[in-house]
């Protein structure tokens, strides 16, 4: 990723995924692509009782706020070669993904007790985040459960191969 972000050929936009995305399809890309007009990066998300119905045993990271608690769907947009700062703030709180305090606290402080006793929304945290990257920044909420699924241990593997096989 940061040979392409650097180098001046890269087309833009830009659609990323991770490579433990087992159970993207293109009805995913498609939902997703249809949610990214406007902003400058663009983030999927699930909402997790949407998750749960589908898949009642998963374990997730889950990200609580007003209005609803979300997982991350690791698909990306990214607009436009002005995304770079934002892609190094993600670079250097990356290893803390799983924290969502930690990244949470790069908005400051008040957003984390705002965020931890649940008086903001996803939406308005998206706003804010927005503010501190002088970048448009949006959460593109995906119907498929399964967008949410990514395969980060030995359980979602086995997770990942029941639903293949048509057993989840």
């Amino acid at each position: 990723m940061q040979g392409l972000l650097g180098d001046l050929s890269t087309g833009w936009p830009l659609l990323v995924t991770t490579a433990d995305h087992a159970l993207l399809n293109a009805a995913i890309v498609d939902e997703f692509c249809a949610g990214v007009d406007g902003p400058d990066i663009a983030i999927g998300v699930v909402e997790r009782a949407n998750l749960l119905r589908r898949l009642p045993q998963t374990r997730r990271t889950w990200l609580k706020f007003r209005g609803g608690a979300y997982t991350g769907a690791n698909l990306f947009a990214l607009k436009s070669p002005n995304v770079r700062p934002a892609i190094e703030l993600w670079r250097s709180v990356e290893q803390d993904r799983k924290k969502a305090w930690r990244i949470l606290s790069l908005l400051g402080p008040a957003v984390l007790i705002t965020v931890a006793l649940r008086i903001v929304s996803l939406d308005e945290v998206m706003a804010r985040l927005s503010a501190r990257l002088g970048l448009r920044v949006k959460a593109v909420q995906l119907s498929n459960p399964l967008a949410g699924v990514d395969v980060d241990k030995a359980e979602d593997h086995v997770l990942a191969e029941a639903i293949v096989a048509g057993k989840a």
